[in-house]
């Protein structure tokens, strides 16, 4: 039996608002261009995922809430997310790729890529994977709290958000221990 390599990635970590979420992938081949999620555009993004799936790949997604992003920080909620992600595989790997330089603790050995999504294609998978996933989800929260155009820039500190956030305050997926956050629920008189 040909031990099996996972890559693991997460997305939203910079984000102000939103769960961060992880992937974790095994595959025999990917589609070829799976790169650093961050390299594509959404639409590029979408296909590859849609032929990461179609090419029999064993992947999971895990995901960490704002609640444990407040509570632990966001580089602890990360390692979570990608516990949880590695730990939903319906294969157990022999070894696991990490992107960056810290690795969730896992059962199975671990080896930390800085710059793994762009270097390494199974972490490249998982990136597009976690982002893809990440996206449709800030999608979805667009819906709930049309006021904040989370559709538009996924959580993540832009103008538009940033004059969203200041203007009605934050919402209960916004990152309470991120400082933009504190201070626009200070200036509204919200406390945590």
């Amino acid at each position: 039996m040909i031990e099996a390599y996972a890559g693991v990635d997460e997305a939203g970590r910079g984000a102000l608002a939103g769960p961060v979420v992880a992937a974790a992938v095994i595959a025999d081949s990917l589609p070829e261009g799976v790169k650093d999620s961050k390299r594509c555009t959404s639409r590029r993004r979408e296909a590859l995922a849609e032929a990461i799936d179609a090419c029999g790949a064993c992947w999971a997604i895990g995901t960490a809430t704002v609640s444990e992003i407040d509570t632990h920080n966001i580089l602890r909620a990360s390692l979570l997310a990608m516990k949880r992600a590695v730990e939903g595989l319906r294969m157990v790997p022999a070894h696991v790729l990490v992107d960056g330089p810290h690795a969730p603790e896992l059962s199975v050995p671990c080896s930390t890529i800085i710059g793994g999504d762009a270097s390494e294609p199974l972490i490249g998978a998982a990136s597009i994977l976690a982002k893809t996933h990440r996206d449709e989800l800030m999608r979805r929260l667009a819906r709930e709290f049309p006021d904040y155009g989370f559709e538009q820039h996924k959580g993540y500190g832009t103008k538009i958000h940033l004059n969203a956030l200041y203007q009605k305050g934050p919402s209960i997926h916004h990152r309470k221990s991120f400082a933009p956050v504190r201070a626009a629920a200070l200036q509204k008189g919200h406390t945590f």
